[in-house]
């Protein structure tokens, strides 16, 4: 067998929270074309309902859609529980739902550090606990979490301290969690995405300045694709990368570089 049939995600089931749009919404896509069945995730269920319907038509994979509020314990449950009654396993869990508030430190509400700090990082921690209780049972599985290069530097000109404290510790988590499961056939790594040419991001009348200014920084000029991403994490979520845990990775275009 060939690497790129190694590659091939035929049989495994996967789900992908925050996957009604953006970076998770390609992602799912990229996972149902390399074979896998799949759930997608997410507190808008009419537009994840429809993105389920679109990538099912694509890939004649079987493509649910499962509301839910990922800083909830109880909606992570349920999630789990309709998971493995439409597929009875669980191969790959690709934790990425996650916001950002542009709000100076010492006006940042407790509120509004909370709601980041709850998604950003509680939430992986919640999704990828249930999975992993799941495949640690099975005995293999791949966990990946979106963390960001947010993790890594401090992004200017805009203020996000909650933001990025979140996914730093969406990092350090994931090296935790793949330590403590490297034994038991569970991976887990993050990816660390640059800054990404989403529909919201660039539909954004308020981030047009700040994106004016991201191109001009960036090395390579430009915002990434969330396309960009899709490589990473069929390899990651398949079994050709069976070494790889504990590893993060900063897919960003050389901005972290300097």
């Amino acid at each position: 067998m060939g690497i790129l049939e190694k590659m091939r995600l035929d049989g495994k089931a996967s789900f992908v929270t925050g996957g009604a749009r953006g970076i998770g919404k390609a992602i799912a896509q990229a996972l149902a074309e390399a074979g896998s069945d799949l759930a997608l995730i997410d507190i808008d269920i009419e537009e994840a309902e429809k993105t389920a319907e679109v990538i099912e038509k694509k890939t004649g994979k079987k493509v649910i859609a499962v509301q839910a509020d990922v800083t909830k314990p109880e909606d992570v449950e349920g999630m789990m529980k309709r998971i493995m009654g439409e597929f009875g396993h669980l191969d790959a869990a690709f934790c990425n739902a996650g916001i950002c508030m542009n709000v100076p430190a010492e006006e940042m509400t407790y509120e509004q550090w909370k709601k980041v700090i709850d998604i950003n990082l509680t939430g992986v921690f919640l999704t990828s606990q249930a999975a992993a209780k799941v495949m640690l049972k099975q005995g293999k599985g791949s966990i990946i979490n979106t963390a960001s290069m947010s993790a890594h530097i401090v992004n200017v000109p805009q203020p996000q301290c909650s933001y990025n404290a979140s996914k730093a510790g969406v990092i350090q988590l994931t090296k935790s969690m793949a330590v403590e499961f490297a034994k038991r056939g569970v991976r887990v790594n993050s990816i660390s995405p640059g800054y990404m040419a989403t529909e919201l991001t660039l539909n954004s009348e308020s981030l047009k300045p700040l994106i004016e200014k991201w191109n001009h920084m960036a090395p390579m000029g430009r915002m990434g694709k969330p396309e960009e991403l899709q490589s990473i994490a069929v390899y990651l979520a398949g079994d050709t990368s069976s070494f790889t845990t504990g590893a993060d990775f900063v897919i960003d275009g050389a901005f972290t570089c300097f």
